[in-house]
């Protein structure tokens, strides 16, 4: 799903949801359903975007309260300026290179020069249609670098080098010239973005596409709106729409083993899509060697034939273009964080605190960092509380939010994964994250007497240090959460037969196995050590009210 914008920003791209509501500036860059999500519920707001992603949006929610008066059209090429109370903008859409009528928007203000990439396949075509202030050239940075970029990293990891979407499509085209006998040859191109395929298909062979309306009802208008003249509606055309899903691979199989009951030549199924080459987990060595081929069709065990066909950018692909615009400061826009994986951003946007300068920290909403001292390390910046910072800026709590002082925001670091301090069980509540809160709750453990006892703990958040507040003020939160947890903390026991220590007499250091697996599951899963059990709340009660009698 895409990520909500900046407080710094005053328009939301992609979202549909409460926090974006509250933004005065709605934009769109395609019609895929994840990113028009919600988008019902925002019919009163005008909506920008192009004439094709608008006729879509229309179809697929015809019961909607979305008309033509909701949306303001833009199409590539095209700048308008935006009004606004806080300083007109202007906004310029660019060919995405990902499905019909799909955009990037460049933002230019008060806010600073920004570039939403929406989903997008990055290719020298598309950053040559950039302003060229904004791109630079071989050894050279462009003259007026952007601010920030949300980019699309949707495929950052993926380390093979995909092939230009005209190569995949001549690796479809001479998979089926060397299977001339294939009766019948299924297509799976239903998503928006695949039409190419198709037409470019139908061209080469002189035949048209069948297309199961009752079955592909938006696939049938997305290619009626598209590329209506390759569609048929004839069942016994030798070219035809295949579902991509749900049970694709059983159906393939039914598929094949139907003709080879019937003693027929076997149908050739066609799967473009790089989803099938990214997924390398859990699988054979056999597979893997058979995913590193980008450079022809490929049949799976199933007898499905793949070729890496992907409108999304490839990890290689980003870092050439991050390169060319050398940007201030990357987000990635689906999955967060993933932006931090890339080389470019590991370089120039980690550890180098000029390059976070008061614009983009102010656009990204986040608090500046004391300053060292002369003899001191410049402190690095994560990319992964950015991305939190923007996301917990949008949540809707029932709860009071903690507040914490200027001093102890002051004192917050960032710091790349690999430094960041450790998850404890305060959660997160030490950087100050209002979603870090999380519940904890210990089953029956079976000891084999008649000794039971359960534990119920709730950690709240608890956004202080002590180093960041006087001895009062400590001894005073202290107070106030130790009597929150003991209050919630049950103690049933019997001691009929000896059993394992009460909960009061295990000290602080006592093994981490007391744990249950799912409590030490979660800390494994944040590649940090299981931490040790606190100490009884009761004795920690008993010491306080010990000290206070002393004094």
């Amino acid at each position: 799903m895409p990520i909500e914008m900046p407080k710094g920003l005053p328009f939301s791209v992609d979202t549909w949801t409460p926090c974006s509501k509250r933004k005065r500036h709605h934009f769109i860059t395609h019609a895929h359903k994840d990113h028009a999500q919600g988008i019902a519920a925002h019919a009163s707001y005008p909506i920008y975007s192009t004439l094709l992603t608008k006729t879509l949006i229309l179809q697929y929610y015809p019961q909607a309260r979305l008309d033509e008066s909701t949306f303001v059209g833009i199409e590539v090429g095209q700048s308008l300026v935006v009004e606004d109370p806080d300083g007109n903008f202007i906004v310029t859409a660019f060919d995405a290179n990902h499905c019909p009528g799909a955009v990037m928007f460049l933002f230019e203000g008060n806010f600073g020069n920004i570039l939403h990439t929406g989903d997008c396949r990055l290719t020298p075509e598309c950053l040559l249609s950039l302003p060229d202030k904004y791109v630079g050239k071989k050894g050279k940075e462009p003259r007026c670098p952007l601010d920030c970029i949300f980019l699309d990293c949707t495929f950052g990891q993926f380390p093979l080098k995909m092939p230009s979407r005209y190569t995949a499509i001549q690796q479809i085209i001479n998979c089926i010239w060397k299977h001339p006998d294939a009766r019948t040859v299924y297509l799976t191109c239903d998503l928006l973005g695949q039409e190419e395929i198709l037409s470019e298909v139908s061209q080469t062979f002189g035949e048209k596409i069948y297309v199961d309306k009752a079955k592909n009802l938006d696939c049938f208008k997305s290619l009626e709106l598209v590329v209506p003249e390759i569609i048929s509606q004839d069942p016994s055309s030798r070219f035809q729409l295949f579902d991509g899903f749900p049970k694709l691979y059983e159906r393939a199989e039914a598929k094949i083993a139907e003709a080879r009951a019937n003693f027929e030549h076997e149908p050739l199924i066609i799967r473009p899509s790089s989803q099938w080459y990214a997924c390398v987990e859990g699988i054979s060595d056999t597979e893997k060697r058979m995913k590193e081929r980008c450079d022809q069709a490929v049949r799976d065990l199933c007898g499905v034939w793949h070729v890496c066909y992907s409108i999304h950018s490839s990890r290689e692909e980003l870092d050439w273009a991050l390169q060319l615009l050398a940007p201030k400061w990357v987000v990635s826009t689906t999955p967060s964080c993933r932006a931090m994986e890339l080389e470019y951003v590991k370089k120039h946007c980690f550890n180098n605190q000029r390059a976070f300068n008061d614009s983009v920290r102010k656009l990204l909403d986040i608090s500046a960092v004391a300053s060292l001292g002369p003899d001191e390390p410049v402190e690095t910046l994560s990319c992964s509380h950015v991305v939190e910072n923007i996301t917990i800026s949008c949540v809707e709590t029932q709860s009071e939010p903690v507040v914490i002082s200027a001093r102890q925001r002051k004192r917050l670091s960032l710091s790349p994964p690999s430094k960041r301090p450790m998850v404890t069980l305060f959660g997160r509540a030490r950087l100050g994250l209002h979603d870090s809160a999380f519940r904890h709750e210990q089953k029956e453990v079976p000891t084999g007497s008649d000794y039971t006892e359960i534990v119920s703990i709730k950690t709240e958040d608890v956004c202080f240090q002590k180093e960041d507040v006087t001895e009062v003020e400590f001894e005073e939160l202290l107070e106030t959460n130790i009597k929150a947890n003991f209050a919630e903390t049950k103690f049933t026991s019997t001691d009929i037969n000896p059993g394992p220590p009460k909960l009061a007499d295990i000290s602080p250091t006592s093994s981490s196995n007391i744990y249950n697996e799912n409590f030490r599951r979660f800390y494994r899963s944040m590649n940090v050590p299981v931490p040790q059990r606190l100490p009884s709340l009761a004795k920690l009660m008993d010491a306080k009210k010990y000290a206070t009698k002393r004094l």
